[in-house]
């Protein structure tokens, strides 16, 4: 039984996957800091009133109390995160793969060397 277990832990995966959680837990932090700091205070700006409060407010219908400002401050959260993950991850990284693709492309590979000495061997 500890057998498989080290077994099972040695594999990539599992060790992969615990990266990734403690990576992904650490940039959940990242994210709602530039939420928090830049994107809410922007939203603050543009909304009337505190926007800490809008999670508060709601409406009764036949005594039932309808939560809107909760969901309201969840969409908001939502996509302020997405927002900050898009314009502040995604965009640099696809620039960043880009222009390493363009990089790769530039240099000939092994092979096109091999094959253009080749030719100017057979021209001569």
């Amino acid at each position: 039984m500890l057998k498989g277990f080290k077994d099972f832990i040695a594999r990539g995966n599992a060790v992969d996957l615990a990266v990734g959680v403690v990576i992904g837990a650490a940039f959940g932090v990242v994210i709602d800091s530039i939420v928090a700091g830049l994107i809410d205070p922007i939203v603050g700006a543009i909304l009337p009133g505190d926007v800490n409060d809008l999670a508060a407010k709601s409406f009764e219908v036949g005594g039932a109390e309808i939560l809107w400002g909760s969901i309201a401050s969840a969409l908001i959260t939502f996509l302020a995160t997405a927002f900050a993950i898009y314009f502040f991850v995604v965009v640099p990284m696809n620039a960043w793969a880009e222009r390493r693709k363009d990089d790769a492309e530039e240099e000939p590979t092994n092979e096109e060397k091999m094959l253009a000495l080749l030719e100017r061997i057979a021209d001569k």
